[in-house]
């Protein structure tokens, strides 16, 4: 019984000996016939496992490179990775099967994007590269960390780019400056341009717009003063029956009357009753003398009172 008691003990201290717990910001890989593959309990044989940590690593890479004319530059890179659990594999043949195999893959992850910084400036002259372009360049080459590297890029930053030789940092940020002042002052001018446009068509619409509304007034007060012409002449003609014989209407009345078949000579005078037409005919010059008298004095009373436009 002691004897067994004594394997129990030692297959106990064996157990602790061997077996960890892992850590929530660890991941553990361990190797199996389809290759690598990472533990989900929460013991693992230390022995038969590699825990990696998931947390994150920030570098900052001082790359001295050069521009078309053997011009010196300095960029400065900050650079964020993290093990990507679908490479392990990648991360183990760079790193190796240690712990801080995050650690060496990051070291040369850090050498390769010195080498393409340093192609990429060659390329070019110093006033073509910016910030904003070596940045760009080195994003399109990120894939390759997960696949070569077995590392995920979080972040990637440049911090600063610039000229080694003062006196052309000096030119450059001049030329800056003058691009930024000419780019500003065409906005302004365009904005002026706008403006003024602007104005214009809506002074066009304005006068338009009160031309179209003086226009309507007009014909109203043109409307109004023929309706009030034509009451006072319906008055005066009320006022005055006789008046009826001048007016166009009669005329045209008189003249249609005469195409009639059935139309009558409302005054016949002949030689024998000359006498008597003479008569008449004095009596029709004075009904016509007093309308047109009555007439001319009517119309001259109406068109003092019409207002002048």
């Amino acid at each position: 019984m002691e004897f067994v008691a004594g394997l129990l003990v030692l297959a106990l201290l064996a157990l602790l000996y061997e077996y960890r717990f892992r850590k929530s910001d660890f991941f553990v890989v361990y190797e199996d016939k389809t290759g690598l593959a990472t533990r989900k309990g929460r013991l693992y044989p230390r022995h038969f496992s590699l825990p990696i940590r998931r947390t994150t690593q920030s570098l900052q890479l001082t790359v001295d490179a050069t521009a078309k004319g053997n011009l010196e530059i300095r960029v400065k890179l900050g650079l964020t990775v993290a093990a990507s659990p679908e490479h392990l594999g990648a991360l183990i043949r760079v790193g190796g099967w240690n712990a801080d195999a995050v650690a060496r893959a990051a070291k040369d992850l850090e050498a390769l994007f010195v080498g393409m910084v340093k192609a990429y400036t060659e390329q070019f002259g110093i006033e073509e590269l910016s910030s904003e372009k070596i940045l760009e360049h080195l994003q399109l080459k990120m894939p390759v960390s997960k696949t070569s590297f077995g590392l995920e890029v979080v972040s990637l930053t440049l911090l600063s780019f610039e000229p080694v030789n003062p006196q052309i940092s000096e030119a450059l940020r001049q030329q800056e400056h003058a691009r930024i002042l000419e780019q500003t002052e065409a906005l302004n001018q365009k904005a002026r341009v706008a403006a003024a446009k602007a104005k214009l068509k809506a002074d066009e619409e304005i006068a338009q717009l009160e031309s179209e509304l003086e226009l309507k007034k007009h014909n109203l007060k043109k409307n109004q003063l023929e309706r009030e012409f034509d009451r006072e002449e319906l008055d005066v003609l009320r006022s005055s029956p006789e008046l009826l014989m001048l007016t166009p209407q009669a005329a045209r009345l008189a003249e249609a009357s005469q195409g009639l078949k059935n139309a009558r000579t409302i005054v016949s005078l002949s030689p024998q009753d000359l006498s008597q037409g003479s008569e008449l005919l004095g009596t029709l010059q004075k009904i016509l003398l007093s309308a047109i008298e009555t007439y001319r004095s009517e119309a001259k009373k109406v068109k003092t009172k019409r207002p002048v436009e």
